[in-house]
């Protein structure tokens, strides 16, 4: 998978779906992202790609300074702009803060090209590469591309790439770190199957104590749906009910206990 090229496109997307939104007068609400606009989506995004951007340009070995971050990255010019811990953010979305999402998507992605993925970096997981930061933000990018798009009309499915890997990348990095970081119970054994049906791919994963881990076997329950909806589940974007769900439905209801959100 070319993921820094799906990358690109995933941002450039995500800022005409933007904009799309500007034209409308009043930053609509995010329905994906309780308590967000759109404003407030862009400027999380924008953040996000400025805070991954000094990680690997300045070979930090731990997160960048926000106060810092902020000075160095921000323009002078933000009127307009959410305040952190005070959203939804409400009236226009600013030309500003468009610009300056589009300005650091680009930058990032110039990055990525000049960078090899198996370069150091920090992360926040064990994967210490910018492979990891290539990858966590190819599937941001396209997670919060969907995002947009549904606050402004129908939202495009995820490419199957991104969303085979994202499956994936669920079990191997989100879920346990989902885990790390907010209180969840113990698993006991509850087994999950997720079935691909518009091409090749099956996960089985088993939820054992502290431990979250792929292997195969029988499963307590099974989804089945496309790739692009099988990724949107597992990130909180749509329902079960939008798969075909086979067998122990309260196992399937014990699930986001289990992986709990960010």
């Amino acid at each position: 998978m070319d993921a820094a090229a799906h990358f690109r496109q995933e941002a450039r997307a995500f800022h005409a779906a933007a904009r799309r939104a500007a034209k409308a007068g009043d930053a609509p609400p995010v329905p994906s992202c309780p308590e967000w606009t759109m404003t407030d989506l862009v400027f999380h995004l924008a953040g996000v790609h400025r805070f991954v951007l000094a990680i690997i340009r300045d070979r930090l070995d731990g997160p960048p300074d926000p106060a810092e971050l902020a000075k160095a990255e921000l323009p002078a010019d933000t009127e307009g702009w959410p305040v952190p811990g005070r959203t939804p953010t409400h009236g226009p979305i600013p030309p500003t803060l468009l610009d300056a999402f589009q300005e650091g998507a680009e930058r990032l992605e110039t990055l990525f090209k000049e960078r090899s993925p198996g370069d150091p970096a920090w992360t926040w997981s064990q994967d210490h590469t910018v492979g990891f930061w290539l990858r966590m933000q190819t599937i941001e990018a396209a997670v919060h591309r969907w995002d947009a798009e549904n606050a402004v009309g129908d939202p495009g499915p995820i490419h199957e790439e991104i969303a085979v890997d994202a499956v994936t990348q669920t079990f191997e990095v989100m879920a346990p770190a989902r885990r790390a970081w907010q209180p969840a119970p113990p698993g006991s054994g509850e087994r999950f199957r997720f079935v691909r049906t518009d091409g090749p791919g099956e996960w089985v994963v088993c939820f054992d104590g502290e431990h979250v881990r792929l292997d195969g076997g029988a499963a307590d329950v099974e989804l089945a749906g496309t790739a692009s909806d099988l990724m949107l589940f597992l990130w909180r974007r749509i329902p079960a009910d939008a798969l075909a769900v086979q067998g122990d439905k309260t196992v399937l209801d014990r699930y986001f206990d289990l992986v709990p959100p960010i």
